[in-house]
């Protein structure tokens, strides 16, 4: 009964992470965090290239518990959301405020630890809200749309290229890859190739293997340096996190400026209450799920 309920949650859990990692805005890093399974997360990417060979196989079996459960919702995803994220965006930005907002003094309470006594490390929130704040306008500004059609060499070193920055943001709690691959222009394309995919269009397949290629690069090459950080710099990570969460409320409030038809940005009229609470209650929910499920297992 054990097993079959720690395979669920994984599944349950790498299901959450991408339906956060595919829109705009919003980590899948942040739910990681939030489930309280960050640092095994980040440990097990790491252990999977650089670990011993226990290491290794003990990290490939949890990376495929999450990472079924997270090709699941990121189909769910390119299928839906990104429909939803066209024709209902003001609904969804209200939504994901309501994530993000319930979200913010949940991982204070898990890192207290890291928060109490070190209010030196307030710049750090500074520096993560300036971040996600730049990106988002260096989106607005370049207003990128990437032509897969007449793809070239020179489109497949970019793709790749934007491939590995934007995993990294996409491990990261608080700053959104798929924002970042908006500022490369590469979130309607890739998200448009994935959904073709799906529908046994194998014409994308050489565009999304080079994206592939770029993901895992980025993974062998700065999730290192993320575990160093968090073992070494634990405070100084948690308050850049909320910083970059806070940023990201910003991110989500000029979402609608990113469409293929840009449409304003959020505004107290379009802005939802009702979809704000459901975002608050679905985080308070899976706090309640993380909650019985570390006391089961105690």
């Amino acid at each position: 009964m054990k097993i079959v309920k720690e395979y669920i949650m994984n599944f349950f859990n790498g299901f959450c992470m991408a339906l956060a990692d595919s829109v705009p805005g919003v980590s899948g890093g942040t739910i990681a965090f939030l489930l309280g399974f960050y640092d095994k997360f980040i440990d097990s990417l790491d252990d999977l290239f650089r670990g011993k060979l226990e290491d290794k196989k003990k990290a490939l079996i949890f990376l495929i518990k999450i990472g079924i459960g997270w090709v699941a919702g990121f189909a769910a995803s390119a299928t839906i959301l990104s429909n939803l994220f066209s024709t209902k965006i003001y609904l969804m930005s209200s939504l994901f405020i309501g994530f993000i907002i319930a979200a913010i003094p949940l991982i204070i309470k898990q890192e207290i630890d890291s928060f109490k006594g070190h209010l030196k490390n307030l710049i750090f929130t500074l520096i993560g809200i300036i971040l996600v704040v730049t990106i988002t306008l260096l989106n607005g500004n370049t207003n990128l749309n990437i032509n897969l059609g007449d793809a070239n060499l020179f489109t497949y070193i970019y793709i790749f290229f934007a491939a590995s920055v934007a995993i990294t943001a996409m491990v990261l709690p608080g700053i959104s890859g798929s924002t970042l691959l908006l500022v490369f222009g590469l979130y309607i394309p890739i998200m448009g190739a994935i959904k073709s995919l799906l529908t046994l269009d194998f014409s994308v397949l050489p565009v999304l293997i080079v994206f592939g290629f770029g993901v895992l690069f980025g993974i062998i090459f700065f999730v290192k340096l993320i575990r160093y950080l968090l073992t070494n710099y634990r405070s100084a990570v948690c308050y850049t996190i909320i910083g970059m969460m806070l940023g990201s409320l910003y991110s989500i409030v000029m979402g609608p400026t990113t469409l293929d038809e840009p449409l304003k940005m959020l505004t107290f009229e379009t802005f939802d209450i009702l979809f704000f609470a459901i975002g608050i209650i679905i985080i308070g929910a899976l706090e309640i799920i993380r909650v019985k499920l570390n006391k089961a297992d105690v």
